[in-house]
C-alpha cells in the first residue's frame, strides 16, 4: 500500500451502544418520541429476526457499513433470538472487528406482546447463547448481558442476568433515563425503588464492566453511584435530539469521574458514523452553554478522545486498544485527507489541523485503510 505525506493514522473509533438488527430501518421513524417509536417500529422489525436469513443479509450490511466507517469496535444489542444473535458475533468475527455482542432479554413488553419471552426463557437461552460463544472461542468478540431495559424486564429476571454476569465476570449492557417517559414508566413499575439506577444496581446490573445508553436525566446522586460501581455511560447524541429524548451532560458526568463513551445507537440515531457522534456531541455541549451559560463546551479533542480512548474505558478494554499505546493492539484507521471525491479539499500551503478537518468535515471517503488487532479488515478480501 502507497502512503501520502498528507496521511495520518489514528485510533480505530468505538462504538459502544448501536443495536444491529435496526439497521434494516435505520432513517425511519424519527418523527415518534422514544416509546411511540419502539412499539410502532422497533419491536415488529426486531420480531421478524427469527428469519436467520434475514438476520444473515442485515448483519452483514452493518458490521461492513461499520467497518467502512471507522468502527473498530462495535457494543451491539442483538434481538431475543439466541440463532440470530449467534450469527452476529460469527459475521463480526468473520469480518474482524471488535465486538460485544448481546443477546436482548426481556419478559415484559406491553405495546408488542408478540416480542417478548417468559423469565425462564430469558434466563436459559442467555445462559445457552454465552455456552455457545465460550465454545466457538472468537478472537476478539464476546457476548454481554444485555437486558434491554427495566421497562422490559421483571425484578426477577434483571436479578437473574446480574447473578449469572457476577458468576461469569461478563460485560453487562442496557438503557437508562433516556426520556422523562421513560423514567415516569420506571418508578411505575418499580415502586419500591427511588430511582431507576436503583433497580440496576440493587439488581447486580452495575459493574466496573457495565456500559449503560444515553443517561440524559441522572442526577448527581445517581451519577456517584456510577462513579462508585465503575459503570460508564455511551452518550448517544444522535438518538437524543431525533427521538427527542433530552441532552447528556457530559462535562458533568466527567466532573464526576464517570467513565462516558460514544454510541451511534442505530437506529434511534439515523448515522451508522461515528464522526456524526463526535460532531453532534460537541453540538450537544454548545446548545448547554447556551441555556446555561456555565456550562464548558467540549473540545473537538475530548470528542475524538469519547470516540477513541474513551470508548475502549467505557467497556473496560483500555488495556487493549484505544490509543497507541506501546503494548496495545493496533486498532488505527488510516485516513487520507486528499481521497478521491474527498467531501473537503486540502490546500497544501495552508491546511493545518488536518485531524480536526477530518473529524468536522470527513466521511468514509476519507478513510483507506481500517486495522484491528494490526490486521487490514478494510478493504474487505474478496471473499469476505
Amino acid at each position: 500500500m502507497l502512503y501520502d505525506f498528507s496521511e495520518f493514522f489514528m485510533p480505530g473509533m468505538i462504538d459502544t451502544h448501536i443495536h444491529a438488527p435496526q439497521y434494516a430501518f435505520i432513517g425511519t421513524g424519527m418523527e415518534r418520541p422514544l416509546l411511540e417509536w419502539l412499539a410502532h417500529t422497533t419491536f415488529p422489525t426486531e420480531d421478524k429476526f427469527s428469519n436467520l436469513e434475514m438476520a444473515r443479509n442485515v448483519y452483514s450490511a452493518i458490521v461492513r457499513r461499520t467497518l467502512r466507517n471507522g468502527t473498530t469496535t462495535a457494543c451491539y444489542f442483538a434481538t431475543i433470538h439466541t440463532d440470530a444473535s449467534i450469527v452476529l458475533a460469527d459475521t463480526a468475527s468473520q469480518y474482524g472487528q471488535r465486538a460485544f455482542i448481546g443477546k436482548v432479554c426481556m419478559d415484559h413488553n406491553d405495546s408488542f406482546e408478540k416480542y417478548c419471552e417468559t423469565t425462564e426463557e430469558s434466563i436459559s437461552e442467555t445462559k445457552r447463547y454465552y455456552k455457545v460463544l465460550l465454545q466457538e472461542n472468537y478472537d476478539r468478540v464476546k457476548p454481554i448481558i444485555t437486558p434491554r431495559f427495566a421497562i422490559s424486564c421483571s425484578e426477577k429476571l434483571l436479578y437473574e442476568l446480574g447473578k449469572f454476569a457476577d458468576e461469569q465476570d461478563l460485560h453487562i449492557q442496557s438503557h437508562i433515563s433516556e426520556s422523562p417517559a421513560e423514567i415516569k414508566e420506571v418508578l411505575r413499575l418499580f415502586p419500591g425503588y427511588k430511582t431507576y439506577t436503583e433497580v440496576y444496581n440493587n439488581n447486580k446490573l452495575l459493574t466496573n464492566k457495565t456500559v449503560m445508553a444515553h443517561g440524559c436525566y441522572l442526577t448527581d446522586k445517581e451519577l456517584h453511584v456510577f462513579r462508585e460501581r465503575g459503570a460508564s455511560i455511551s452518550h448517544c447524541p444522535n438518538s437524543n435530539i431525533s427521538l427527542c429524548s433530552g441532552h447528556l451532560d457530559v462535562r458533568n458526568a466527567l466532573n464526576h469521574r464517570v467513565k462516558v463513551g460514544l454510541g451511534t445507537d442505530i437506529a434511534g440515531g439515523y448515522s451508522i458514523s461515528l464522526l456524526d457522534a463526535i460532531r453532534k456531541a460537541i453540538e450537544t455541549s454548545k446548545i448547554l452553554f447556551m441555556e446555561k451559560k456555565n456550562h464548558n463546551v467540549l473540545s473537538y479533542k475530548e470528542a475524538f478522545r469519547l470516540a477513541t480512548l474513551g470508548g475502549s474505558e467505557a467497556l473496560s478494554i483500555d488495556h487493549i486498544t484505544g490509543s497507541f499505546e506501546v503494548g496495545k493492539e493496533f486498532d488505527a484507521l488510516l485516513i487520507n485527507p486528499e481521497a478521491k471525491d474527498s467531501p473537503f479539499e486540502v490546500f497544501s500551503h495552508l491546511s493545518k489541523e488536518l485531524l480536526q478537518r477530518f473529524l468536522y468535515l470527513g466521511d468514509d471517503r476519507n478513510i483507506k485503510a481500517v486495522y484491528v488487532a494490526g490486521r487490514c479488515v478494510v478493504p474487505f478480501l474478496s471473499n469476505a
